[in-house]
């Protein structure tokens, strides 16, 4: 199979060294990997080019006692503690939330708000099974609407989840982070707050004067952080650039793959927005090394009935940017 082929979302790459094999995870797809439910499937290349038909890794049913059984998205294999940890976002329609949205705007913004998190599950290896640390509950507090939970590790050794608070329940989407405990089963204090949607100044530069700016939603989606070569922090994210869309004055906007820098090389910031690195419907993304030392971006193209689109980047200092579109891995479009 081929990238053009291969339906996926949000998708994350792991270089295994010790098989010298690429693994691509996505939401598990039934009508590509031929197993019913939701969950996390795996697509394998020895070259970024050609990949074996995907394995199912996690699925919901086969978890004793889980809180939900939607959602599979953006699934992450990280290495930790000699084995592998898979976070994943699920939801539960039927589990409202007692948090109202916020009369922001000028406007009460009311939408029904469910349980949706990342969950965290365990596994000896990258092919699975994976089995959720803690069936029961989302890892961050699930009071809040969140989703594309993501490890980071700071300098001290302590791990971190990074997530999107969901603009539907916040109106402007933020980044937010919160301690995981040492064997990431669950999340310690409170959630700190690192930077919300609308402070991406060139969010609303196409819109004309005279039409409001403040127009929900900011929405937040994708985070991944990676340590630059000047010790900065920076992170990987998605949102939506507003411009107006028709002559009813209607606001629309193209999903675009972004970036944000803590010069502090803290989790906390401050942190500093850029312009968007790649638009055309394109987004969350991450950043990886092959197997011969290039830097590497992976993300999804359209939206809807999304491809993965492969970049080879460069880093001077914390300054990120696309070198090539790999299109004789990706097959263009």
């Amino acid at each position: 199979m081929r990238l053009p082929d291969m339906p996926l979302h949000d998708p994350f790459i792991v270089a295994d060294e010790k098989t010298r094999a690429y693994h691509l995870y996505t939401s598990n797809d039934p009508s590509v990997s031929g197993v019913d439910g939701t969950g996390t499937m795996v697509y394998r290349s020895h070259n970024l080019r050609d990949w074996m038909r995907p394995v199912v890794v996690f699925l919901t049913a086969e978890q004793t006692g889980i809180w939900a059984t939607d959602g599979g998205w953006a699934p992450e294999v990280h290495e930790w503690g000699g084995q592998y940890y898979l976070f994943t976002t699920l939801h539960n329609q039927d589990r409202p939330l007692a948090v109202p949205p916020p009369d922001r705007w000028g406007t009460p913004f009311q939408i029904p708000n469910y349980m949706r998190g990342t969950i965290t599950a365990v596994s000896d290896s990258l092919l699975g099974p994976f089995t959720a640390l803690d069936p029961s509950r989302p890892a961050p507090p699930e009071n809040l609407m969140t989703l594309d939970g993501t490890l980071y590790v700071d300098p001290s050794g302590q791990p971190w989840m990074v997530y999107a608070h969901e603009w539907l329940q916040t109106i402007d989407g933020t980044m937010e982070a919160i301690r995981l405990a040492p064997d990431l089963s669950r999340t310690i204090g409170d959630p700190v707050f690192l930077f919300k949607a609308s402070d991406a100044f060139w969010v609303g530069e196409q819109i004309p004067g005279g039409v409001p700016h403040q127009i929900p939603p900011y929405i937040t989606d994708g985070p991944q952080l990676y340590r630059t070569p000047d010790g900065s922090l920076l992170m990987l994210w998605s949102t939506y650039e507003k411009n107006v869309a028709g002559q009813d004055g209607t606001i629309g906007g193209g999903y675009v793959q972004t970036h944000a820098i803590s010069k502090s090389g803290n989790i906390t910031g401050p942190w500093q927005q850029h312009r968007p690195l790649v638009r055309d419907d394109s987004g969350h993304g991450m950043l990886f090394h092959t197997f011969d030392g290039r830097l590497m971006m992976v993300l999804h193209r359209p939206f809807d009935n999304a491809r993965g689109k492969l970049y080879e980047m460069q880093l001077v200092g914390h300054e990120l940017r696309v070198l090539d579109r790999r299109a004789d891995l990706d097959g263009g479009g």
